[in-house]
């Protein structure tokens, strides 16, 4: 089921995905977010029909709604939501940046100045499966981070309604502001505003490759969390793993949809065999099984490398969004990994415990952008403004230097500004 193939040094970017754009969709988003910009709420409704078969102009979710959603969603539910969003909260609490002010003693004060964004909007996708994690893990960093309108998107059918448990997440959150609305036009709607919708800073949350298109396309316009794959596994096991652990790890990941990876990294072919027995056991009695199967026939690899060094060149170079390491000493691994959206240590972290209750984000960058990107965090939820204060005598000390800096950029003007506190001539 997974394709074997061996490490060559000489040749490792067989292991990096290639992307390349996709004209063809960019060109029916683009034509979505026009359209949605120059007509607004009939645009939005018009969409909304014609994509989800919802018709009606009640697009946001009213407050007898989210209660009845609580008093419906059974009270186990509920409390692992809270549970979990203690858990995320703990982990998250630390990102918080404060302000800071530099005094120097000839007078001169910097400094920077921390300020969350005002409007961030949430995308939950509601296709073929709703994930009320999502809510917990988009909507508390940028509440930690004091962001005044945390609203929520989320596409429903003609029945008109959001899911109870949906809702119910929204509420643990201290989301009230939730519109029916999904797709592209519900992020151009966030993007440039409508008569219903006020415009956001910046839209978060995963969608499909409609969504994800248009939420590239508007980037700029408005800010966005970043540019989402398929999700992805590497799991990097040594003689000590077991193969039922990594199975049943890789098997998660490819549920979620076909185009989703599951990579294994072992020097131990023996183990690779095993794995592949496990895999089709466990696949057998799975609901989505044709979606993983697909998955791990297309996209699954497991890599037989020579040396533990080897195993971590190969997942550096691909900078997964989830590596997983089982190995006899897991905490001294650690120190190799360089590329990786969050890391799961030992026999007992899967990657699900992410997914949900572990504490750490689940919006992860994918598709090798780990190598420069983050988890999602508190820190995306804020904006930095610098300040700067010199007395007169201080601007003194520094106008030559200034002066230089500015004529050898051939820049007059700059020259100019730095002197004219001082004399009508720079000369």
């Amino acid at each position: 089921m997974l394709k074997l193939v061996k490490y060559n040094p000489n040749n490792p970017k067989e292991f990096v995905i290639k992307k390349s754009p996709n004209n063809k969709i960019e060109k029916s988003v683009q034509k979505i977010i026009d359209n949605v910009r120059r007509f607004g709420d009939k645009a939005v409704l018009s969409y909304a029909k014609e994509f989800d078969g919802f018709n009606s102009r009640n697009i946001k979710v009213k407050n007898e709604e989210i209660e009845s959603a609580l008093n419906t969603v059974d009270k186990n539910i509920l409390h692992i939501f809270k549970r979990s969003k203690m858990q995320i909260e703990e982990f998250h609490k630390r990102q918080i940046e404060n302000s800071y002010s530099i005094y120097k003693e000839n007078g001169v004060i910097m400094g920077q100045i921390i300020r969350p964004l005002e409007r961030v909007a949430i995308y939950v996708p509601g296709g073929l499966a709703a994930y009320p994690s999502t809510v917990l893990m988009n909507a508390i960093p940028a509440k930690l981070a004091g962001v005044r309108d945390v609203v929520m998107f989320t596409p429903v059918k003609s029945d008109e309604k959001v899911e109870d448990f949906i809702l119910a997440a929204a509420a643990v959150c201290g989301i009230t502001e939730v519109y029916k609305i999904g797709g592209v036009q519900a992020v151009a709607a966030a993007a440039h505003g409508t008569r219903s919708i006020p415009k956001v800073d910046k839209i978060v949350g995963p969608g499909n490759v409609y969504v994800t298109t248009a939420k590239k396309l508007l980037f700029g316009v408005v800010d966005i969390d970043m540019i989402a794959g398929p999700s992805e596994v590497l799991i990097v096991a040594d003689s000590s793993a077991k193969p039922e652990y990594i199975a049943a790890d890789l098997l998660s990941q490819a549920e979620h949809d076909k185009m989703s990876r599951g990579i294994l990294v072992t020097t131990n072919l023996s183990l690779y065999k095993k794995v592949e027995k496990e895999l089709e056991l466990q696949l057998s009695k799975l609901k989505r099984k044709k979606i993983a199967k697909n998955a791990l026939e297309s996209n699954g690899i497991c890599v037989i490398a020579k040396s533990i060094n080897d195993i971590f060149a190969i997942s550096n170079l691909i900078a997964p969004e989830h590596l997983e390491i089982m190995t006899k000493n897991p905490l001294e691994m650690l120190t190799k990994v360089k590329n990786a959206g969050t890391v799961f240590l030992g026999h007992n972290s899967p990657e699900v415990l992410g997914d949900y209750t572990g504490g750490t984000n689940h919006v992860l960058p994918t598709a090798g952008t780990a190598r420069f990107a983050s988890p999602l965090g508190v820190y995306d939820f804020v904006k930095r403004t610098s300040y700067n204060y010199y007395p007169k005598n201080v601007l003194l000390e520094f106008k030559e230097d200034v002066t230089s800096f500015a004529l050898l950029e051939g820049l007059d003007a700059h020259a100019v500004a730095a002197n004219i506190r001082f004399k009508r001539s720079y000369k």
